[in-house]
């Protein structure tokens, strides 16, 4: 028996011994309690509730809760600490070891950062999964879907491709029993995925675990029928879940979630920007879960523009956000990722022998990178740009997800030329490549990069032939991050993209949380970058100030 045929036969006795899945959210469980727990910061972090443990069945807890709580002298926290454990990291002695150089940094944190299923508290808000995983860090415990491929990058070149194929199955596992694979592995982040790679990560297993990509055409098919819910019927100028049909009769899609109450993660936060902005609340937390969908969140990308994108003094982040508009807005990248969606289904089919499905989704492709090109490229600036469906008009932010055409293999040639003197006069920053042109408060703006543009840079140009300003990028993105490595000890999970030569470089600001340690895809990045740069001065970097990690 084959190494593959065997290990999908084991991923599925694993499947099957997974219990039922319990989709019940925190909100949906313990309902007004909720509610207080988290309008009343009970924890510092809106996250923390709704990953705690309950120390008894959920329903007692919310019936003891409404018996009690409107006692004279009632203590919610008490009664919170009395009923819920908090999910603390799991316990560590891991700590950066002194002289170790950076690539040996990030191949002894994949054990740190990797979680067994079968560990996770029971009536907790975990979804289960068949397999080990790796996760970011910090604050995120769980596996997150766009973060994950960006992380198998680097496994592979660690050498750990018994963990990339663990978490390929453990996402066509989420795909078959939700139909989906969402956001991340939490019920709470049911109503939303993110942007859709897992044909990038079926391909990249194909390719170095020697996996049979065809095993999982169901699923690639799946997430693609799930993408276009919506899409039978709809007439012009309509929109309907994540599909948008523009006057012109083309189909593209937006980022959406099926709830629009406030994210239960960020629950106070959500709430006091739906106050602010004087709207429709359910609007502002449907705009505000598209744009965590999207990944960028947050980012005036999803801002009307020519609002403010700073708060003023005095004032919270979330002032910023009472403009937001995710949802009117049809985002380059995440057409680009269901082009590469629809080629892998068409080329898998066809080698299937299922010419009618290769051929189905060859006209899709095709269709779609018509519609993309018309719509989102523009000739005069060299470079593509989200489309505002409602206003029925390109938006004026250059973004860095404008290299995702490149990385999906949507582009021609024409348009890698011109986006490669584009970028490199507008986007290149002294420490890699900037996220958007404009400047704000929120985390996915200047002046934060990320490991994920950067590669999806570096990949795009390289795939083009424009080797130059990819190795300009990898060297500049690398010499940042280790940086920050020789001075702290430590990858994080952005970084403000400064000049390095005298060891200014440090991790990136905004956001709802603080900077987290870690991390899951700038260890992946970082690591494959490190392979393929065998001469880098990153290589010669170790830690001089170690501490404790904090996951």
């Amino acid at each position: 028996m084959s190494k593959r045929v065997h290990s999908r036969q084991h991923a599925a006795a694993r499947a099957s011994a997974c219990p039922a899945p319990d989709t019940l959210t925190p909100a949906d469980r313990y309902q007004e309690l909720f509610t207080a727990v988290q309008g009343a910061r009970v924890f510092a972090d809106s996250k923390t509730f709704v990953d705690c443990a309950p120390l008894q069945d959920p329903q007692e807890i919310l019936q003891a809760y409404r018996a009690q709580c409107k006692a004279d002298g009632f203590d919610l926290k008490a009664f919170v600490a009395r009923h819920f454990e908090v999910q603390l990291p799991p316990s560590s002695d891991y700590v950066s070891v002194p002289g170790q150089p950076l690539c040996a940094h990030i191949d002894d944190l994949w054990p740190v950062l990797t979680r067994q299923p079968l560990a996770h508290p029971p009536a907790g808000s975990s979804l289960q999964v068949p397999h080990d995983y790796v996760v970011p860090g910090g604050r995120f415990g769980e596996m997150y879907y766009w973060d994950s491929y960006f992380t198998m990058i680097g496994l592979v070149a660690s050498g750990r491709t018994d963990l990339l194929h663990d978490m390929v199955v453990n996402f066509a596992h989420l795909i078959d029993t939700y139909g989906h694979v969402p956001n991340g592995t939490r019920t709470y982040y049911l109503g939303r995925s993110q942007p859709p790679l897992f044909a990038f990560m079926v391909e990249l297993s194909e390719r170095v675990d020697k996996c049979s990509a065809t095993d999982f055409l169901p699923q690639l098919r799946q997430e693609h029928a799930w993408w276009m819910r919506g899409s039978d019927g709809l007439a012009p100028g309509g929109a309907e879940r994540r599909v948008v049909r523009l006057p012109d009769g083309s189909l593209l899609n937006r980022y959406w979630d099926e709830r629009d109450q406030p994210r239960e993660e960020a629950w106070l936060e959500d709430v006091t920007t739906a106050r602010l902005s004087g709207r429709e609340p359910g609007e502002v937390y449907r705009h505000l879960r598209a744009a965590a969908e999207s990944g960028w969140d947050f980012s005036t990308r999803w801002l009307a523009e020519g609002a403010p994108r700073k708060a003023q003094d005095g004032q919270a982040e979330q002032d910023s956000l009472v403009s937001i508009c995710t949802t009117d807005i049809v985002p380059v990248d995440l057409n680009a990722f269901l082009y590469k969606l629809e080629t892998t289904i068409a080329d898998l089919a066809g080698q299937a022998g299922h010419e009618a499905t290769a051929n189905e989704f060859k006209k899709h492709a095709a269709e779609r990178k018509a519609a993309v090109i018309a719509l989102m490229w523009d000739e005069s600036q060299g470079a593509f740009f989200d489309h505002d469906w409602r206003l029925g008009q390109r938006r004026s932010c250059l973004t860095a997800a404008c290299v995702a055409p490149l990385f999906a293999g949507l582009a021609d040639q024409s348009h890698a030329n011109a986006l490669a003197a584009t970028v490199e006069q507008r986007l290149l920053a002294p420490g890699g490549l900037s996220t958007t042109e404009c400047t704000s408060d929120q985390q996915w703006d200047q002046p934060n990069g990320w490991a994920s543009l950067q590669w999806m840079a570096m990949a795009g140009f390289h795939t083009y032939g424009h080797d130059h300003i990819a190795r300009t990028i990898a060297h500049r993105w690398l010499a940042t991050v280790a940086a920050v490595y020789e001075r702290e000890g430590k990858l994080v999970e952005k970084y403000a993209l400064r000049q390095v030569e005298h060891q200014v470089s440090t991790g990136g600001g905004g956001g709802e949380y603080p900077l987290q340690d870690g991390f899951g895809w700038t260890n992946g990045v970082t690591r494959a970058l490190l392979h393929a740069h065998p001469q880098h001065t990153a290589h010669a970097c170790v830690a001089h100030a170690p501490e404790p990690m904090h996951r």
